[in-house]
């Protein structure tokens, strides 16, 4: 099989159910998104030294597959497929996990930058990555296209899970997390 179709060449890709929309349709960013954020927590993974976190993170990149299917559907013609579905155990399991790693956390009295450790650093990425494949889908909402649901809190809930991922990540590699330090007028 090649991986090359030539079908796309004049901008155009297709829906999971054969609609024809051009490739700059907000359906086509919100789940070309997914798939980059599905990539950052790849990378995420390659850097973390935790097993249950690694576990965690393959469980996510499941589900964001899950999720990106959801996005890639016609949403007239999805009640005819078998498309995998969320669950709210799927949502659940990461406030499980955030409340485990927020256990161990010290409380938060300042906000912090990004830094200090290129897991660190990159636990931030994937969740800056993932609040904009929630606002497109939070835009898609708005413009009354449809968008499941717990398609919607699972994002806003991983996003939260990645902040805590990062400080939880500096607190095992023993990193100092890097406070703002507005700048006061003088």
């Amino acid at each position: 099989m090649k991986i090359y179709t030539k079908t796309g060449d004049k901008g155009k890709t297709s829906l999971i159910g054969g609609t024809k929309v051009p490739k700059s349709h907000i359906r086509i960013e919100s789940y070309g998104t997914v798939d980059e954020l599905n990539s950052y927590i790849g990378l995420v993974n390659d850097y973390i030294a935790d097993p249950p976190g690694q576990a965690m993170l393959r469980e996510i990149q499941d589900r964001l597959f899950t999720v990106g299917a959801a996005l890639a559907c016609d949403p007239e013609k999805e009640t005819k497929m078998s498309i995998p579905d969320l669950h709210d155990s799927d949502i659940s399991l990461l406030e499980q996990e955030i409340d485990r790693m927020n256990d161990v956390l010290p409380a938060m009295k300042f906000f912090i930058l990004p830094g200090g450790h290129v897991a660190v650093s990159t636990c931030h990425i994937a969740r800056c990555v993932c609040r904009r494949a929630e606002r497109l889908c939070v835009q898609m909402h708005e413009e009354e296209m449809f968008v499941e649901p717990k398609v919607l809190q699972y994002l806003n809930r991983l996003s939260d899970y990645l902040f805590v991922l990062a400080r939880y990540t500096a607190h095992q590699l023993q990193v100092a997390e890097i406070p703002w330090k507005p700048r006061v007028q003088g």
